[in-house]
């Protein structure tokens, strides 16, 4: 009987759980990634990058960063209000990674949030990961000045700014300048040869400026 119940108990927890992932956009990415998990998940104490299509599209980031751990949860055109929201418990918190490097804020701005409501929507995140994860580096990774999106360039650049400073001095908390890395340095706008033909997406030679920058905190 005690076993009956076991299972029971444990059918119901299971369903619980996948229709709680139901109904929040991109819902199917997050089911797709606890499938993944479920046939291998990742070891504790390892990177993970997670937040919008810049992370989904970097595929080849676990070769790029060869030894090191690293966890990709990209998710789709992803908000960063939407994790905050919806994804850390199920592609965040479960990893118990030691690190933990985020990009996301630039499709807020794009919708018409203010370099304000990003930043505090980040404050919210910064404070839901040290609760949940005390123990893990977070990185900041700053958002880029797209060439598709240049009406947004202030707002952005502000959101950056706000954010950089609100992580001085945290501990266990770093800001990565990975928009800087992409500007033509004679005119110090976004250099459209290293985005994709939609001039939104990193080409593979735009993720190589961002591996030079991040290949150093990802590996120490």
């Amino acid at each position: 009987m005690k076993a009956k119940f076991a299972m029971l108990m444990a059918g119901l927890l299971w369903f619980s759980a996948a229709s709680a992932q139901k109904g929040f956009p991109f819902d199917d990415e997050i089911r797709a990634y606890q499938h993944q998990d479920s046939l291998h998940k990742p070891a504790p104490g390892g990177i993970l990058f997670i937040g919008s299509s810049s992370i989904r599209k970097w595929t080849d980031a676990p070769e790029r960063f060869a030894g090191a751990p690293v966890i990709m949860r990209g998710v789709g055109g992803s908000e960063l209000w939407q994790w905050v929201k919806y994804y850390m418990p199920y592609v965040a918190y479960p990893y118990k990674p030691a690190k933990l490097f985020l990009y996301a804020g630039e499709n807020d701005i794009a919708g018409g949030c203010t370099a304000l409501q990003v930043t505090a929507d980040f404050k919210k995140l910064w404070a839901m990961i040290r609760q949940h994860l005390p123990q893990t580096e977070i990185y900041f990774m700053s958002i880029k000045q797209s060439p598709v999106r240049a009406k947004n360039y202030t707002e952005v650049l502000l959101a950056d700014n706000l954010i950089r400073g609100y992580l001085t001095g945290r501990p266990r908390s770093h800001y990565m300048d990975v928009n800087t890395t992409l500007l033509n340095k004679k005119t110090s706008i976004p250099d459209s040869s290293l985005f994709e033909s939609d001039y939104l997406h990193l080409n593979h030679k735009g993720y190589d400026r961002w591996e030079r920058v991040l290949k150093k905190d990802v590996k120490k």
